[in-house]
């Protein structure tokens, strides 16, 4: 049977334990803080595992990476799961390394926040062109569906799409902040747009320090937006733009 380590049970590392435990998988888990009978600290449980999931952290997903090195070897394939991807595709690992992002989550954290089916009808990205069958099984079983780029052009669109959102949320929400009036009455709309200021505080900093310069591009290419959109052409515009965000979520 196919044994499947994850390293980090968090809220996405947390989700991929229960999501293949359902699948009955065999898994395990390596965590300091998730008490369970299949959880281990030791990472030499990982020797047997045909693939292992980093689930960790952004800021300690390299450390991770290399202290992989002492317990795995080309028989092993990893995949890391963060959501950026030049930084760790640049070194050559002794296992098969595949970096990968599941385009999957909550503003919420930890194994208490993780579930199964977190990854149904998800995109997950995979940044190589050539990946194992393997990951690609558990992928698909997960029920995500598999987006192959390259980890320069992830960064650029993920800044487009995730971290420049969390920092327009987290703006605005200081922008309204100074009304007090602007809070009281608040309801649904500012509350949809403000969510992803609720993101995990350790994940925001990594991508705001990590990701800076895609995310300037992108709020300077929004900044553009909004002066395109706020033109004669308002009515049409917003037309189109309904339409397509529609056909993008059916």
């Amino acid at each position: 049977m196919t044994k499947i380590g994850i390293i980090g049970l968090g809220l996405i590392g947390g989700s991929i334990y229960k999501s293949l435990m359902a699948l009955g998988y065999d898994v395990v888990g390596v965590s300091r803080s998730v008490k369970l009978e299949n959880v281990v600290e030791d990472y030499n449980v990982l020797k047997t595992c045909d693939l292992v999931f980093v689930c960790t952290p952004m800021n300690k997903t390299l450390e991770t990476l290399d202290k992989l090195e002492e317990f795995l070897d080309e028989k092993n394939i990893v995949a890391d799961v963060c959501s950026l991807k030049e930084f760790v595709s640049t070194k050559k690992r002794p296992y098969l390394f595949v970096p990968t992002h599941p385009m999957a989550g909550t503003e919420n954290k930890g194994f208490e926040s993780s579930f199964d089916g977190l990854f149904k009808n998800a995109k997950w990205v995979i940044c190589e062109k050539e990946y194992p069958e393997l990951l690609a099984k558990v992928i698909t079983d997960l029920g995500a569906k598999i987006v192959v780029t390259t980890p320069q052009k992830h960064d650029e669109a993920v800044a487009l799409i995730s971290h420049m959102p969390m920092v327009i949320s987290q703006a605005m929400f200081l922008t309204a902040s100074e009304n007090q009036l602007a809070l009281d009455i608040a309801a649904s709309g500012f509350k949809d747009m403000t969510r992803l200021s609720l993101s995990n505080e350790e994940m925001a900093c990594d991508m705001v320090s990590m990701n800076s310069e895609n995310i300037q591009n992108s709020i300077l290419k929004l900044y553009k937006s909004v002066g395109d959109l706020m033109g004669e052409n308002y009515p049409q515009t917003i037309q189109k733009i309904k339409s397509q965000r529609k056909e993008m979520f059916k």
